[in-house]
């Protein structure tokens, strides 16, 4: 976990966003972090999860990326290793405004697949309630993301009962027929996003045909409000574009 300076959250709700930035690789096929950057602070979320970012230290910017998004934002974060990246790791970040107190890092791989993971990170509010937040990035095949699906489901992870305070679950879930998503959207309320922004599709971000982002949430939460970020800068940063989720913060939870 990286700590950074304490930034004051004083809003009455909280803005969380998913985000594949893809390896800070845009369009245009340069690697620039800096442009990535510049996406997230026109988001302004308190809680960002990233999918598909290096973390290799000691080295430039472009290589060690959750620390130059956290470093640059003045924000809290915490790692999620997909895989080994040059003696570094590759995968899951979140980002926090507010103190993240405890990360957990599920194993999601199936053999014959490449390695997958979910990233947990416990995070307080300002209020003082504590949100737990999880990171996912899916595979590609089907056989893949519904052994995922229904791992991320299990006892282990997103029931385990131990868990007492709400649940977020976000992030590249790779399912364009929408099966792997009904899965989970029986466990946990599922944003529709038609309601909220008008169409189905959000990725690619210039021309959208596909819905890979998506967000989850316990019915503790209240959803105010669900965006889809295509800034002119957005829209060139990365393939995907961030879908940010606003929910209305509630009094004398912890």
């Amino acid at each position: 976990m990286g700590k950074t300076e304490r930034v004051d959250v004083s809003r009455d709700s909280i803005r969380i966003a998913t985000y594949n930035v893809h390896k800070g690789r845009g369009l245009d096929r340069k690697v620039n972090p800096a442009r990535v950057v510049k996406v997230l602070r026109e988001l302004d979320a308190d809680i960002i999860a990233l999918q598909e970012v290096p973390c290799v230290r000691e080295e430039a910017s472009e290589r060690d990326q959750s620390h130059f998004f956290a470093t640059a934002l003045s924000y809290h974060y915490c790692i999620g290793e997909k895989r080994l990246l040059r003696s570094g790791k590759y995968g899951n970040v979140v980002l926090s405004r507010t103190p993240v107190l405890a990360t957990y890092t599920y194993d999601l791989s199936r053999r014959g697949y490449g390695r997958r993971s979910c990233l947990r990170a416990d995070i307080e509010l300002p209020n003082g309630q504590l949100l737990h937040i999880f990171n996912v990035h899916f595979g590609i095949a089907f056989t893949e993301r519904r052994y995922q699906a229904r791992k991320l489901v299990s006892s282990s992870i997103l029931t385990n009962a131990e868990l007492s305070h709400p649940r977020v679950v976000l992030g590249d879930f790779n399912d364009w027929s929408g099966r792997t998503s009904r899965f989970l959207s029986t466990h946990l309320e599922s944003v529709d996003v038609r309601y909220h922004i008008g169409q189905r599709r959000s990725y690619p971000g210039v021309l959208p045909i596909l819905h890979l982002d998506h967000i989850y949430f316990d019915q503790a939460l209240q959803l105010q409000r669900l965006t889809l970020h295509r800034s002119r800068t957005a829209l060139i940063a990365s393939d995907h574009v961030p879908l940010m989720a606003e929910f209305s913060l509630q009094n004398g939870h912890s």
